[in-house]
């Protein structure tokens, strides 16, 4: 029997891998867009649908608008919640980050509610709801962030995307404790990186990726980590918290943590060449009077730069069984596609 399931997200980053991973799987992937005319933006999932067992569907719905998720809920097992946006610098943070990301879980989970099929939700999160600044790690005296961990310093004026990801991530668990028909599972992953398979997507590492190969930060980088997960492994730890009966709570993904300037140095490697990268790290003073240029402001400079960052992914290699891929692969793959 095909089992049928959601996908919000599906025509982006990270949900176009999870759609390719379930119709190879042989699942009924019903994946929801804005627009069904714009056939543009869903075609490479059609694509993808090619010599698998697999079937696709295409929902109209919007986040913002209660119900819209409601039909194409109903027959579904397993809903992923993927949909949500992931800007940096946004003129609005209320209206382009916190109410979409808000408003969207409690539509889809209200669906899922309404549903009669529904049995579990897999909703994509971040390390941003675990941690606001990489400073509360060393004030915390912490070795390594852990699903324990809360972000409680974020706000809509200070670190607006991870604030976002903070109240809607505490909405689905509110929602989930509520009610007994489906069980919820979070993945936190951190920074994914990784190749695209879409040509449309607005992801902030894929345009972080991009300004290293045009040379934006070719003066210098600050001295600031990320974490760093390839985007096949997010993925496929979608499809095994579906089906992982076992599954349960919040996961963090993350590899490695490398600094920017260590990411520059992956990407010479994989080029053959430094022109245009980085090759020195930026004074912190000289970061806070120009952060302005790149949209980071003084209080994220204090609270960001020079600080060690860690998250320990032993959940996800116990429980989902993920193998984290190379970080060379990733970066490699990530590095050739984008300089085609």
């Amino acid at each position: 029997m095909q089992l049928t399931v959601l996908l919000t997200g599906g025509t982006g980053y990270i949900g176009s891998w999870i759609c390719k991973y379930l119709l190879e799987a042989g699942y009924r992937v019903r994946v929801t867009v804005r627009d069904l005319g714009k056939t543009e933006k869903f075609a490479h999932l059609k694509a993808l649908e090619t010599g698998t067992q697999g079937a696709l569907e295409f929902w109209e719905a919007d986040l913002l608008k209660p119900g819209q998720y409601d039909a194409a809920a109903q027959g579904c097992e397993t809903i992923f919640h993927v949909a949500s946006p992931f800007m940096l610098q946004v003129k609005d943070a209320q209206k382009d980050l916190v109410d979409p990301a808000l408003l969207g879980t409690r539509n889809v989970l209200e669906a899922a509610n309404r549903s009669g099929t529904v049995k579990k939700v897999v909703l994509t999160s971040s390390v941003a709801s675990i941690y606001g600044d990489i400073k509360e790690m060393t004030d915390l005296g912490l070795d390594a962030f852990t699903e324990a961990n809360w972000n409680t310093t974020s706000s809509v004026k200070h670190q607006p995307y991870s604030y976002s990801k903070v109240l809607a991530e505490k909405a689905a668990w509110e929602m989930a404790n509520a009610q007994n028909q489906w069980k919820l599972v979070v993945l936190n992953p951190s920074f994914v990186m990784g190749p695209s398979l879409t040509d449309n997507s607005d992801s902030e590492s894929i345009t972080m990726m991009k300004d290293y190969l045009k040379g934006k930060f070719a003066t210098g980088v600050p001295n600031v980590e990320f974490g760093l997960v390839d985007v096949r492994d997010v993925a496929l730890a979608h499809v095994r918290a579906a089906e992982n009966p076992l599954a349960e709570g919040r996961t963090i993904l993350s590899n490695i943590s490398v600094s920017m300037l260590e990411m520059s140095k992956m990407i010479k490697k994989v080029r053959g060449s430094g022109r245009g990268l980085p090759f020195m790290i930026a004074p912190k003073f000289v970061i806070k009077l120009i952060g302005f240029l790149f949209g980071i402001t003084a209080e994220f400079v204090e609270k960001n730069v020079n600080y060690p960052l860690r998250f320990d992914n032993t959940k996800s290699k116990q429980m989902l069984g993920i193998e984290y891929r190379p970080i060379e692969e990733t970066m490699g793959d990530m590095v050739r596609q984008l300089s085609k």
